[in-house]
């Protein structure tokens, strides 16, 4: 492998062997830079953990990658595309969308329709991840985030909660990809125990250079370390 660092190494030597990657899959990771997205993802508490043993699925926190990477759905040399056609793509490619979500997930639906009060909603896509045991709830926006899709997100977590979701199951998690989002907006929108999270969306695979200088700049900042 080109993994320079053995922090790295043993980082996809481990997923692929726990995911019974494919060498095409695990070249796929490698490129997306899925080690950096995850470490750059999670707290510092939790850098060393998942250098040493993979991905660890344990809270909602650990289901949310910022950014989801979306190279496979071809849509990048589009100009414009609407969010049913980004749903559909999806849809096309479920197997490699699941596998870029992460570990544990299973599709339930696209355009889950329901009802209270004589009005109707529509949730974009419904999955399941079997290792936090919760239903997720995806909505799809092409454009940058506006507080009222976090709004409209806390309202479907809540209908779920309430009406779909069962006593042994965990609470619902509410994750809106978008291709833009102002976190500080996000932040201020959200209480801090909201199980719902913004996360951008890319449709061509990242500079890895330029994550991993990022990632060295944040571990400085932190004062993690993973030697």
């Amino acid at each position: 492998m080109r993994a320079k660092s053995q922090e790295e190494r043993d980082f996809y030597e481990i997923e692929a062997a726990d995911g019974n990657w494919s060498v095409r899959t695990l070249q796929r990771q490698y490129g997306s830079s899925l080690y950096e997205r995850l470490l750059l993802s999670t707290d510092k508490d939790k850098v060393k953990e998942i250098a040493e043993k993979g991905q660890i699925i344990e809270k909602p926190q650990d289901v949310v990658k910022d950014p989801l990477v979306l190279e496979f759905l071809g849509l990048q040399e589009k100009a414009e595309y609407s969010e049913n056609e980004l749903e559909t793509r999806i849809i096309d490619h479920l197997q490699e969308f699941l596998m870029e979500m992460g570990k544990g997930f299973t599709f339930v639906d696209r355009q889950k329709r329901f009802t209270f009060d004589e009005d109707s909603y529509k949730v974009d896509l419904v999955l399941y991840n079997r290792l936090l045991r919760c239903f997720v709830l995806l909505d799809l926006k092409i454009g940058k985030l506006k507080h009222q899709d976090l709004g409209q997100m806390q309202m479907y977590v809540n209908y779920y909660d309430r009406y779909e979701k069962t006593d042994e199951e965990n609470p619902t998690i509410g994750i809106l990809l978008c291709s833009d989002k102002n976190d500080s907006m996000v932040e201020l929108t959200l209480p801090k125990d909201a199980n719902i999270y913004a996360s951008k969306y890319e449709l061509y695979l990242p500079d890895k250079k330029v994550l991993q200088k990022k990632l060295k700049q944040w571990l400085e900042e932190e004062g993690a370390d993973i030697d």
